[in-house]
């Protein structure tokens, strides 16, 4: 049997960094993609449009509407009799009957839109801190990779530098 070198822990740390690393490229591939069009959630990129219908209680505040319907910047409008009429459709306050129209991502892609905006409520918060924590592991884990003192260690550390300052400066903007 052969015997087993003694292997230091900067082989382990790079082990495990490429393990990780593949793992998480499939996550990242997808995170980033949903990222970019929340981007442009701004300018309804990759929606459509789509009727609802909700039902809600009977005779609701015409000023209450928005927050139970989710409609940001909501503005109720004139009152016909029972009937409130605001930019993205109608609510009848007999009924309690609420038909608009909203601009939604496919269902797919909605999905992963929502795990951008996870709360520690949600069952995703699990996968968002593991995502989170297997990224910090990557960046910290990279120190490993080169020799310290080497001439690519410090390129690495003037790069982490450089992307700390970067960020700074754009939180800053």
């Amino acid at each position: 049997m052969e015997q087993r070198e003694n292997r230091s822990a900067a082989y382990y740390m790079r082990a495990l960094h490429r393990d990780v690393g593949f793992f998480v490229v499939g996550l990242v591939i997808l995170y980033a993609l949903s990222g970019m069009v929340l981007v442009y959630r701004d300018v309804g990129l990759l929606n459509s449009e789509v009727q609802i219908e909700k039902k809600l209680s009977p005779g609701v505040d015409p000023a209450e509407l928005g927050a139970m319907l989710r409609i940001k910047g909501f503005k109720p409008g004139k009152v016909d009799g029972d009937v409130v009429h605001f930019r993205e459709g109608t609510y009848n306050k007999a009924t309690g009957l609420a038909v608009y129209k909203m601009k939604q991502l496919p269902a797919v892609l909605q999905k992963w839109v929502d795990l951008h905006k996870t709360t520690s409520a949600k069952i995703t918060h699990w996968y968002a801190l593991l995502f989170g924590g297997m990224l910090c592991f990557l960046a910290i884990s990279s120190f490993w990779m080169c020799k310290s003192g080497s001439g690519a260690f410090r390129r690495g550390i003037y790069l982490t530098a450089a992307g700390v300052v970067v960020t700074t400066v754009v939180l800053l903007l």
